[in-house]
This record gives structure tokens, sequence and C-alpha cells, in this order.
């Protein structure tokens, strides 16, 4: 185990590491650039359904279903199905990491929706405010909170299975958990996956910094 954590460190500090099209800085690169694009395709989707169902109140069992359906949904599987398909593309990563972030954004922005106060919504209504005024200017900025909480599991969500990529013979960090494991090399394995995580807790840190400073004066969401 020490030679392993001793060989994992010279390969983190390594300067070979760090240049080429293999080097981690250019695989860091595509792994956000994956993450972050399904993260944003994924919002685009799931914003829309969830302030629709929030508002309305009407399919509320689809965001509560969602929730499980994202727990259950096999990745990896999702990948070959889409793969055999479309063939040799980036559409099947993407259309996985999509389909895995749905449910945390729709899910969350539902119950930031539903958690604010009737009485508010009559108060605003009572004033006259047509429903795109009651939905965007009083209820979307109480809900806030608990959607930003959505987003940012989705992101850590896509962070960590966006290994998947390599599966498909792409980029990204997984590049070297899938070569180190066809090459056997156990330091290249633990190279990428250590990556992985300290990307996904250095966004999670960073988003949840974020979203504190937002609101400092609100109390924090429970997600």
């Amino acid at each position: 185990m020490h030679e392993l954590l001793k060989g994992l460190g010279s390969w983190l500090v390594s300067g070979e590491q760090w240049t080429g099209s293999d080097g981690i800085d250019h695989r860091l690169a595509e792994h956000l650039q994956y993450s972050l694009l399904a993260t944003l395709v994924a919002a685009a989707i799931a914003l829309p359904i969830g302030l629709l169902i929030g508002h309305t109140g009407r399919g509320a069992f689809v965001a509560i279903n969602l929730s499980s359906f994202g727990r259950a949904l096999p990745t990896v599987g999702l990948v070959v199905l889409v793969f055999l398909a479309s063939g040799l593309s980036m559409w099947p990563v993407y259309i996985a990491l999509v389909a895995l972030a749905v449910p945390s954004i729709v899910t969350n922005t539902y119950a930031g929706m539903t958690a604010v106060d009737p009485e508010v919504r009559d108060a605003a209504r009572g004033q006259g405010m047509r429903w795109y005024q009651v939905l965007f200017q009083v209820e979307l900025p109480l809900a806030l909170p608990l959607i930003m909480t959505g987003l940012r599991l989705a992101l850590i969500q896509v962070v960590a299975t966006a290994t998947i990529a390599a599966y498909v013979s792409f980029g990204g960090l997984g590049r070297y958990v899938f070569d180190g494991l066809a090459q056997r090399d156990l330091v290249q394995v633990l190279g990428g996956a250590v990556l992985v995580a300290l990307v996904a807790v250095v966004l999670d840190l960073a988003l949840s910094t974020l979203q504190r400073f937002l609101f400092r004066h609100r109390p924090a969401p429970q997600s």
C-alpha cells in the first residue's frame, strides 16, 4: 500500500503527466466540458418541467418518481444502448449524463416551489399579478435556494459519472481509469479515481460556498 501511494504521488507530480494530449490538464478540460455541457442541457430540460409542476400542482407524481428513477438508472447500460443505436460518438455519453442529472433538478425545483407559502401566492394574485408574474417574481426567487441545491447535486453526480466517456473510447479523467485497468497499472487507475474525486469535492465546495454567500440571509435549505 505504501508503494502504491508513493507511486501515486510520483504520478501526480510528474511533468510528463501534465503535458500532451494525454496530460492531466487536457483530460481535466475534457472532463469538465462533458460535465458542464451535460448539466446545462439537463437544466434547460428539467427547470421548466419542475417550475411548471410546482406552479400548477399537476403531475407531482412525475417529480416524486423521477428521484427513484435517477437512483435506479443503469448509466453504463444506457450508454451501451445508445452507442449501439447511434454508433461511435459522444451522443451516448451526453444522453446518459443528461438523463442522470434531470431527476435531481426536477425534484429539487418542485420541492422549492411547493415550499413557497400559499399565502404569499394568494397575496400576489390578490394584487392583480398574472400567473407568469407570480411564477417569476414571487415563487422562483423564494424557491431558488433549493433549485440551486438541485443543480449542485446534479453537477456533482455528472462529474463523478463522466468517466463513462472513456468506456466508449473518448476522453476525460476516466481515460486513466480504463487505460490503467487495461494495462493493469494500479497507480494510473488510482490516479484517475483520485482526480475525479478531487474535482467533485472542489466543485461541491465552491458551489456550496457560493450558495451560502448568495442566500446568507436565509435559512440553509435541506435537499
